[in-house]
């Protein structure tokens, strides 16, 4: 999991079917199924180093605009005095830049949500009722009615209903083994839930946490909204020595409910500084320094999204909250910092 350079975005091919039950706070079980093992083939840059089985759209090019002319009939009678003809050209237009497009950044992988379904080759669901150690009151499903993609966005529903022992059911999606990223900047647009009881997270969990465990992968928060503080997003990392209630983090104030609208969350990941956004204005920061334990985030990391209902942290709901609850995702978006190009391929299968 560590023949990373600097940087290292990568799609991996599903070599391993992992079975494992892990919260935003805490892990319970892991089984591990193998599966024949293909080959995964990684991008790699020096200084930061970033790995992509995507490619990159292309910008539209526009096609050029014709120009307008007129039919003119030769008049009858005597030929009249030659004349300077005018001719209108239409002016064209620039090439439009597309909007994942973002100054000092090249994009190397994107979902924005567009398909009909859920991508598989991006995403996994984890399911399960057992409280994913934080008490939390919800079966996770598979279920299209609480993961759907509807009008090019991603929306995770958690829903009032009888399952399997749990009074409500919602989902939990993970690209383990098959997207990850270690470095550069990661973003989502965003539109949360309301009500008491609601804990919607865009978080990453270290891709060695089948191995080591947690929090030894490490975890890094990119954003948490518990219901009942509306206005308030957090960001927190857990590592080794500062995990659970002692993790390393900071509440933001958003100034109006974060359910009234969409927000774009963001990570900036350096080797030695992680940098929190929330519609561009930086949030938070941590380094090595700012940790009471080891510095665990230097490889990579895959991506969670996931909408708990109850649990220690948000309490559950009581009768002021309205179901369906909804965390509406408008893209993910993985960038590197411009000019530091993929210039080598290797195999990385394990």
């Amino acid at each position: 999991m560590r023949n990373l350079r600097f940087g290292n975005v990568r799609f991996l091919p599903v070599a391993l079917i992992q079975v494992y039950l892990v919260t935003a706070c805490g892990t319970l079980a892991v089984e591990t199924l193998p599966l024949p093992e293909p080959a995964a083939i990684t991008i790699s840059s020096p200084s930061p180093t970033f790995e992509a089985a995507a490619t990159r759209l292309p910008l539209p090019t526009p096609m050029p605009s014709p120009t307008p002319t007129e039919s003119i009939s030769p008049p009858s009678g005597p030929a009249p005095e030659p004349t300077v003809a005018a001719t209108a050209t239409a002016t064209r237009q620039p090439t439009a830049t597309p909007e994942w497009m973002k100054a000092g950044w090249t994009l190397v992988w994107q979902d924005e949500f567009d398909g009909p379904e859920i991508n598989a080759a991006y995403w996994t669901h984890d399911t399960g009722g057992h409280g994913w150690g934080n008490a939390e009151l919800q079966y996770y499903t598979a279920a299209a009615t609480n993961s759907f993609i509807e009008d090019g966005m991603l929306t995770i529903q958690a829903l009032e209903e009888a399952y399997d022992g749990r009074a409500y059911t919602s989902a939990r999606l993970t690209t383990m083994e098959k997207v990850e990223v270690a470095y550069g900047r990661v973003e989502a647009r965003i539109q949360l839930p309301y009500g008491r009881g609601t804990w919607p997270a865009f978080w990453m969990m270290g891709a060695d946490f089948p191995y080591i465990g947690w929090p030894l992968s490490g975890e890094i928060d990119i954003m948490e909204h518990i219901g009942h503080e509306p206005e308030t997003v957090y960001a927190h990392v857990h590592g080794p020595g500062y995990s659970r209630d002692e993790s390393v983090g900071s509440a933001y104030d958003l100034g109006k409910p974060a359910a009234e609208t969409f927000h774009v969350f963001a990570l900036e990941w350096e080797e030695e500084e992680i940098r929190w956004y929330v519609d561009e204005a930086v949030i938070f920061t941590i380094t090595p320094a700012d940790v009471p334990g080891t510095w665990v985030f230097d490889h990579p990391f895959f991506l969670v999204l996931n909408l708990a209902v109850g649990g220690h942290w948000p309490g559950p709901p009581d009768e002021t909250t309205q179901f369906p609850q909804q965390l509406m995702v408008d893209y993910i978006r993985i960038y590197k910092p411009d000019g530091h190009t993929d210039n080598t391929k290797e195999n990385v299968a394990q």
